[in-house]
């Protein structure tokens, strides 16, 4: 049996790299209208994709087609960022001429401005007392009416000179922070293309491209994710063990693998009124080592931001493997098959012991689906809120 394995291992990764390397021929965007129709495209393929990942061969070519639409819509930001550029040096350009159009109309209009001031020394009654002046009147009154809608042209086009420089300015600012948000996205992206290469990689080595363990992979992630709810919605086997206080040792983390979990870590759920709340924002600031993204340290992982004033259940420093919410495993890896949302955090400490966050009654829970998932809950004294402490031996 053991060569029809082997054969199955084969034709899979065969499979894999038929797919892979036929999105690595296709086409890159080359111009604006390119690029939206092949992310339009891609989109629309995606989206065909996202619910037939039922098997190894599939998943691969979701991440490979995820992977691709990612580099498209980097390359349509990179674009877009050098257009904004050439439209920033442009409005520069622009800027700088009508400055100095503003400047030498500004000038003009000070120079006749000050001639005005200048016939106006000569009286007009003199004109009428000095028969040379008599017969020129006339033509000077004409000569100054002209001259005045002269200044008043030109007053107003330095005025319009104004305007526009005002609005070119405000538009090249508008650009800029264009240009910003623009930047930020492309680290953005650049970013999630990181973590979805390695999600991929991280899928290959977990199965080594053989079906069965990809298959045996989703069916314990099913198993605990369907646990971790029925424990929240109260269905698991519960009995009191004792009053506590606040940092007493309610449990241990069960070193290893256990109950449809690979690794040994702490599932902490925070639930307020009946309903599961983020953790962090009851958890006091603490040191940690942020592994939820492509790799630890990485940059790429779910925020680490905790805001209230509880002790950690565990002893710092943390390392964190997942957070609250919509995390990056489930944008990035088969993990977002199972689940859509996350309802607690993963997280290991410097040593196993799991300590109460608060006074409260302690119960050991248990919850079987295929094997048995053990867990102890804290009742907080005279509070709506309770804690549950997941993956754990009871103490």
């Amino acid at each position: 049996m053991k060569w029809i394995k082997y054969l199955l291992a084969i034709t899979g990764l065969l499979l894999i790299v038929v797919l892979s390397s036929s999105l690595a021929k296709a086409q890159n965007c080359s111009s604006k209208e390119s690029c939206e129709k092949l992310i339009q495209e891609y989109e629309q393929k995606l989206t065909g994709l996202r619910d037939k990942k039922n098997t190894l061969s599939s998943q691969i070519q979701y991440m490979d087609t995820q992977i691709y639409l990612t580099t498209l819509r980097i390359q349509d930001t990179e674009q877009k960022i050098i257009r904004t550029e050439e439209e920033i040096g442009k409005l520069s350009g622009k800027i700088e001429g009508l400055n100095s159009s503003l400047d030498y109309l500004s000038k003009v209009l000070l120079r006749k401005i000050t001639e005005g001031y200048k016939r106006r020394e000569v009286p007009i009654v003199s004109y009428f007392l000095d028969s040379q002046n008599t017969s020129t009147l006339l033509s000077r009154i004409k000569y100054a009416k002209v001259a005045q809608e002269n200044d008043s042209r030109i007053a107003f086009q330095v005025q319009q000179a104004k305007l526009n420089f005002e609005e070119q300015k405000d538009l090249r600012e508008q650009k800029k922070a264009e240009l910003d948000e623009l930047k930020v996205k492309l680290d953005e992206q650049k970013s999630d293309l990181n973590g979805q290469k390695s999600s991929k990689q991280k899928l290959l080595t977990q199965t080594q491209n053989d079906e069965r363990s990809y298959q045996n992979l989703l069916a314990s992630a099913r198993a605990e994710f369907a646990a971790i709810q029925g424990i929240v919605a109260g269905a698991g086997t519960e009995e009191k063990m004792r009053d506590v206080k606040k940092g007493d040792t309610i449990a241990t983390v069960i070193p290893g693998s256990s109950c449809n979990s690979s690794g040994a870590h702490l599932h902490f759920i925070v639930q307020a009124g009946g309903s599961v709340t983020n953790p962090f924002n009851y958890l006091k600031s603490v040191d940690n080592s942020n592994c939820s993204g492509s790799s630890c340290g990485s940059g790429d992982g779910d925020p680490f931001n905790p805001s209230g004033n509880w002790d950690w259940p565990i002893p710092p420093t943390i390392t964190y493997y997942q957070g609250y919410g919509e995390t990056w495993a489930v944008r990035n890896s088969w993990v977002g098959q199972i689940y859509s949302s996350h309802n607690g955090i993963d997280i290991r400490g410097s040593s196993d012991t799991v300590s109460a966050v608060a006074d409260g009654e302690l119960y050991r829970g248990s919850y079987a689906v295929g094997c048995t998932l053990s867990y102890v809950k804290l009742k907080h004294k005279d509070s709506d809120t309770s804690t549950l402490y997941l993956h754990v031996y009871p103490q």
